[in-house]
């Protein structure tokens, strides 16, 4: 038994012995590489080599989004805007959104030629992100995308300086052609036409050797013309009658004494009275856009077929089919006035026909976009709208009692300037009629 117990203990010890031999095995195999290293050493500069090199540090160009694509197109006779935004890719749906922007205004329904687009796009994508139409030096306007639904704009008026001029002529043929040989425009004659049309036929009474002034203000933006331009005052002498017109501040013509030469408009441009739906609101929230957009007019519950009447006597000068505007008319009274009539259903005027103060232009509808048949209305005096029920227009038969002495104060001054060429005319031809 003892021999037993002995050979177990030596077998035991054995086992013991190599496993302690090979866990020595396994380390050595295992720190094997760590004793082969050697730490790596920085490289050592001597001092009359210099100072080390420096680290080479690489700067990442800055990342400058590419610039935004901007073309220029100016207007010829037989331009449309839908020829334009096709010739340059601009899709139909863009276009119906600067339309919807431009509806207040209506300012690119008349293109004219020498009017000049800009166009703006993004550069990545291609979408219009604003376009600019430029219409004198002295006004343009801007449509800006606000979201992928549509435009908004922003007219830019400069008031620019105004300068006054006299001019004199003599008639030699008709008034017409003489108005025009002293550098007076077709405009401009049609108005003083239209002025004295109670007073004098052009056509038959005047005479050669008859003579007119016309003190003459034009607009001039950083010194360039914009082609706006104003009557201030007028005088005829036919024979040894003497027919004048002073401009006043109240947007009106008046004689020498202070009597209304322009015909009273109607207040409402229908029979009767209809109830106004919308009022004038330059910062009124659209019905069926829900955007902040001015309401330049006024809105009159209509039946279809209403007859629209004109507010006073002029000229039609637009007659257009709007996709959102509808079919509306626009017409000239003189020089300081014009009115707009949208949304009609049919129209029975042309443009260039004259009217008269409560003749029927158009009947009411609700073409374009509209929530149901009503008459839009609007009154513009010199070129801005305004709230046609409060609008001072030409109702009154002369100059307002208060302000009589201001006018008188006004036609000095532009008697004066004309009294100083007539002056000169007398002394040249021995006549002492002036």
């Amino acid at each position: 038994m003892e021999s037993f117990w002995s050979f177990y203990r030596e077998r035991r010890a054995k086992k013991r012995l190599r496993r302690r031999v090979f866990f020595l095995c396994a380390f050595l195999i295992a720190a094997l590489p760590m004793l082969t290293w050697k730490a790596f050493d920085p490289p050592v500069f001597a001092l009359e080599d210099g100072p080390p090199p420096q680290a080479k540090i690489v700067e990442k160009p800055l990342l400058i989004p590419e610039p935004d694509l901007v073309f220029t197109w100016t207007i010829v006779a037989g331009d449309t805007l839908c020829a334009i935004f096709e010739k340059h890719g601009i899709s139909h749906g863009t276009m119906s959104q600067v339309l919807s922007a431009d509806e207040p205004l209506l300012a690119l329904d008349v293109l004219n030629p020498g009017h000049v687009l800009t166009f703006t796009l993004d550069r990545e994508t291609g979408e219009l992100k604003s376009m600019e139409l430029f219409i004198h030096p002295g006004k343009r306007v801007v449509y800006s995308r606000v979201d992928d639904a549509g435009f908004s704009y922003d007219e830019i008026d400069l008031p620019g300086e105004w300068k006054a001029e006299l001019i004199d002529g003599d008639i030699t043929s008709s008034f017409y052609l003489s108005a025009l040989n002293a550098a007076l425009t077709d405009p401009e004659t049609a108005n003083i036409t239209d002025l004295f049309r109670d007073q004098i036929q052009f056509a038959r009474d005047m005479r050669a050797g008859d003579h007119f002034q016309v003190i003459r203000s034009r607009q001039f933006v950083n010194g360039e013309f914009t082609g706006q331009s104003r009557i201030e005052g007028i005088r005829i002498f036919r024979g040894k009658r003497v027919y004048s017109a002073f401009l006043f501040d109240d947007g009106n013509y008046y004689d020498h004494e202070g009597k209304s030469l322009a015909r009273a408009f109607r207040r409402y441009p229908m029979k009767g009275s209809c109830r106004v739906t919308s009022r004038f609101n330059p910062k009124r929230r659209h019905p069926v856009t829900h955007r902040v957009t001015p309401h330049n007019g006024v809105d009159f519950a209509m039946a279809p077929g209403t007859p629209v009447l004109s507010a006073g006597d002029g000229v039609v000068t637009r007659v257009h089919n709007h996709p959102f505007a509808g079919r509306y008319v626009e017409v000239q009274h003189g020089s300081q006035y014009a009115t707009r009539y949208l949304h009609l259903s049919r129209i029975l005027v042309k443009r260039g026909q004259a009217v008269d103060r409560g003749q029927r232009i158009a009947l009411s509808g609700s073409t374009g976009r509209t929530t149901g048949p009503h008459l839009h209305y609007e009154l513009h005096i010199n070129g801005r709208p305004v709230n046609p029920l409060t609008a001072r227009i030409p109702t009154a038969t002369a100059v307002p009692r208060e302000k009589l002495a201001a006018f008188k104060d006004r036609v000095g001054e532009l008697t004066a300037m004309m009294d100083k060429s007539s002056l000169k005319i007398a002394l040249h031809r021995g006549d002492d009629r002036l």
